[in-house]
């Protein structure tokens, strides 16, 4: 059993995140205690104690690394093509994040803090930064003076996205009906919108 003074109050937080992850990703978020992570890393309850407030701040932060792991798999899609194959790259590449990391992905939506506490500025900047690279797909769509409504665009497109998905995760999608067949649709459909309300030709 290791000592507290084997590793630093960082390296225990990585060590930390990274005993959750594997824990959500074999068994799932019921799986999940602070018990056995300190056990799965070698250390008491109480030293993560003096890491995280409680189990739900650890969800929290595992939820913020799991929110830079899709960022990175994102940002892997080049945004500065034509707005539909930039958001359908996008969108293709969200998806498979989902299959890949579905126990993750869940957990971040699934999870919900005590009542009277809300997520912490750092959290919402992340989410703000995926919502970003949708804009930039978005954004030869839109002239100057209309980043309030880039904004909404790239949130009605991963809000759709995201209600997808979770059909799909519940096996309520039907037998006529794909994830592909329904993203490119919303992708198609909603940027043809686009094009007619702001003026530019639509293809």
């Amino acid at each position: 059993m290791g000592r507290r003074s084997d590793h630093t109050r960082d390296e225990l937080y990585d060590m930390a995140l990274s005993a959750a992850r594997e824990i959500v990703e074999t068994e799932g978020p019921r799986g999940l205690t602070v018990r056995r992570i300190a056990s799965r890393i070698g250390y008491s309850s109480g030293t993560l104690y003096n890491v995280f407030e409680n189990l739900d701040d650890l969800i929290v932060h595992l939820n913020g690394s799991t929110l830079d792991s899709l960022r990175e798999t994102l940002e892997g899609e080049p945004v500065d093509q034509e707005p539909e194959a930039a958001a359908r790259g996008l969108v293709d590449r969200y998806v498979r994040f989902t299959r890949n990391h579905p126990e993750l992905w869940s957990l971040m939506f699934d999870h919900h803090l005590p009542a009277g506490q809300e997520l912490p500025a750092w959290h919402h900047e992340k989410i703000r930064r995926l919502l970003g690279l949708m804009e930039q797909a978005l954004s030869p769509l839109f002239p100057a003076g209309h980043e309030a409504e880039r904004l909404h665009a790239a949130r009605v497109i991963w809000s759709s996205l995201h209600g997808i998905c979770s059909l799909e995760r519940a096996g309520k999608l039907g037998k006529t009906e794909s994830v592909k067949a329904l993203s490119e649709s919303l992708v198609a459909n909603y940027l043809a919108g686009l094009r007619y309300r702001m003026g530019s030709p639509v293809d």
